[in-house]
Order: structure tokens, then sequence, then C-alpha cells
């Protein structure tokens, strides 16, 4: 395949550099900066991703595009700081083509900003204060390239459901009248990492760890929402997770979640004698993770209610175990079977039918690690939607990262 020789010449000509490396580590020194014997420190880092992607229409998960090929560069710089032992900082700025892959023009962007602070040092707990990712699950804490063995995200945190949130339907018809060609109006149960703005307390506590957030948006709200600038605080979300680390192998976790889902445009539209308070997005999710040896496992279940005006409540449950084997220190294989399921209601006309085309996908991958500051990644996946009978759907994707 000419796209997948097309995203590896590069690979292998930074592979083959050996003064790739050498010049990488120069330019990580030069951007550490420390002052008053340590007191006050920080770091700019970056990241370059280089993704290309083939595909059948429609385009899996956050993929917006018409065609059935895309490349999307990236450039991530992440600031990194801390005063004295309790207060710390983070920035992440992003040059794309939007948050999620599409065909838009190159565009600056800040994704996160925070303050922490951590009063006590055996950390018990810690209050952060931004725009950052949410508490729920067990992905979002690895869901940076580094640390995630595939190109994309896990079905629950990137596959459209039935639900819009700029609109509200004006029957059980039309709600039901799910558009592939405009799946941008459309939201999952949870928008990747949900980079919301609000504040959240964490910590441990012996084998147990907590963290609880309060946000100007829900885990369903699009990128566009998450600035303070766009969406107060007039209906905040909150969630939490509860973990558990029986031994040095195992974790395991709980996370709840309950917001308000539609935009605040919505409000006119809505069923005389309600406000967007009543209609929810509640959430409950488990996750575990098993390590040992070279083997890592994850595994996440989510329930999901919906409240949906003119329609009533609906529920989705959405899954996926991911496996990932270290072959050698530099060469990794993982596989990752996702799943997601609808409720059936009432359609109206006298018979019941789910809200949305259950699914399942396949994720393969393979990743090369060349040096600590470069890696890359090929993923293959086949996705089957009820309605299309014994059809698959096949996608194509490779990344390189180069870290500084």
């Amino acid at each position: 395949m000419k796209w997948v020789r097309a995203a590896l010449l590069p690979l292998v000509a930074l592979a083959s550099a050996a003064a790739a490396e050498t010049w990488l580590d120069q330019v990580e020194e030069r951007l550490t900066f420390a002052a008053f014997n340590g007191h006050l420190h920080s770091r700019l880092s970056g990241e370059v991703s280089l993704e290309a992607y083939q595909f059948q229409q429609p385009a899996p998960g956050f993929l917006f595009t018409s065609g059935h090929a895309l490349f999307n560069p990236r450039l991530a710089l992440f600031l990194d700081g801390h005063c004295g032992e309790n207060l710390t900082g983070f920035v992440q700025v992003r040059a794309d083509r939007g948050f999620d892959p599409g065909n838009g023009r190159l565009r600056l962007r800040l994704d996160e900003y925070a303050l922490r602070y951590a009063p006590w040092s055996d950390g018990r707990a810690s209050l952060q204060i931004g725009q950052f990712a949410t508490v729920i699950g067990n992905w979002v804490a690895r869901h940076v390239s580094r640390d995630n063995p595939f190109v994309s995200a896990p079905l629950p945190y990137e596959n459209m459901t039935a639900i819009y949130d700029r609109e509200v339907p004006v029957s059980r018809q039309e709600f039901l009248a799910y558009d592939p060609t405009e799946k941008y109006e459309y939201n999952p149960i949870i928008w990747g990492p949900a980079y919301g703005t609000g504040a959240a307390v964490s910590g441990r506590f012996g084998k147990f760890d907590y963290a609880v957030e309060a946000k100007n948006t829900g885990p369903s709200a699009r990128p566009e929402a998450w600035p303070i600038t766009h969406t107060g605080f007039e209906r905040p979300a909150f969630s939490a997770r509860v973990g558990y680390r029986p031994d040095l192998r195992w974790k395991f976790g709980v996370s709840a979640s309950d917001s308000s889902y539609l935009h605040g445009t919505t409000a006119p539209s809505l069923p005389r004698g309600t406000t967007l308070r009543d209609f929810r997005e509640r959430l409950f999710a488990q996750d575990a993770a098993f390590a040992w040896g070279h083997l890592q496992v994850w595994a996440e279940l989510f329930e999901t209610w919906f409240e949906v005006p003119r329609v009533g409540t609906v529920r989705t449950i959405a899954g996926y175990i991911e496996t990932k084997y270290k072959f050698t220190p530099q060469c990794y294989g993982a596989l990752r079977w996702n799943r997601q399921g609808y409720s059936t209601i009432n359609d109206g006309l006298g018979s019941r039918q789910p809200w949305r085309n259950a699914l399942w996908r396949l994720d393969a991958a393979s990743g090369y690690r060349f040096s600590p500051q470069i890696d890359g990644k090929l993923q293959a996946s086949a996705q089957h939607e009820s309605s299309h009978r014994n059809a698959f759907d096949l996608h194509y994707a490779a990344q390189l990262n180069v870290r500084f």
C-alpha cells in the first residue's frame, strides 16, 4: 500500500540518522530552566506527530473528512514547572488541523493548563484548577501518544452515538434518523480526554486512590465547548473515580459522572416547562488493569444514560479490552476488542428499535521505539455494524512521533 510506504519513509530516514538522537538530547538540555537552587524549575518539551490514515466511508471515529485518506501533522508543546515542593503547573499547546483529525487549516490552540497544589508530601490530597483531562476511567491517564499503544482511542472515547447536543429532536422518528454524513453534529459518551475547565481534588490512602472534579462541561461535550471562555459554570458537571490496587500487578476502578449535555442555544427549543438542567447524561464505569512481565492488559466498561427531549431516557453500553506485549525492549504488539450496544425505544409507529446500530471493532497495532525520542506505530482495524449484515469496514493508520 502506497500510503504505508509513504508513512514509513520519514521513519526509516530518522531511525538511520545517528545524529538525530544526539541533536534531540541537546535540544532537551537547552529547554530546561532552574533558578534559586532548584526551588523554581521548568521544562519545555514537545512532540511532532505525523499520522496517515486510509479508510472506507463513513470515516471511523474522530476522522472528519469525506475522502478515503488523510494526512495529519501535529505539533504539541508542553511546559511543566514547579515552585517549591507543593506547587506545580503544566500547559499544553498544539498546532494542528483541529483537535480531531480533519481537512481544516493548521492553527494554534491551547488544550490544557492547570495549577496543582499538594500540601502533603504523602499524596493524601491535592487541588488542581484549570483546563485538563477528565478523571474518568483508566485510558485518559495514558492517552498521549507515548503511552497509547494504538494510533486511535478505544471505541467508547470516539464513537459517535445518535445523541446531538446543539439541536433538540422534534419527534422520535427524527431522533432515530442518524445521518453518518453529518457525523460532527453528534456526540460520543466521552469525547476523548474531555479537557473541560474546572477544579479537581485527588489523592491516595494506602491501596486506594480517588479523584473528584467539577467542570463546566460533561464528558460528551465537544472540544470547542471545553474552554471557560465558551462555556461558563451555569450548569456544572461532576465526575469522580475511586481506584484500588491490591498489589503491583492489578488496578481496579469505578467512575461516575452526572452532567447536563445540551448546548445553551437549544433552550428555546425545549418542551414547555423544562430547562436544560432536566436533560442529563449519567455515566457509570468500571475499569481494570493488569501488568506482569512483558504483558499489559486494560479493560473498561461504560453504562451511560441520556435523557432526550421528546424521546425519554436512552441507554448505551460500551467497552473494550486491550492487551500489549513487549517482544523486545523496542518492539511490541497490541490487540484491542471494542463493542458498543444500544437500548431499544418506541419509534412512535408501534414498534421498538435500537436508537443506534450496535457495532464492534477489532484493532491490531505494532510499534517500534528507535530511541527514547523516536517511535513509530502501524494499526489495522476491522469494524462491523449490525445493519451491515456480513460486511466489514477496514481502516489503516500509521504514526511517527519525534519528541524533544
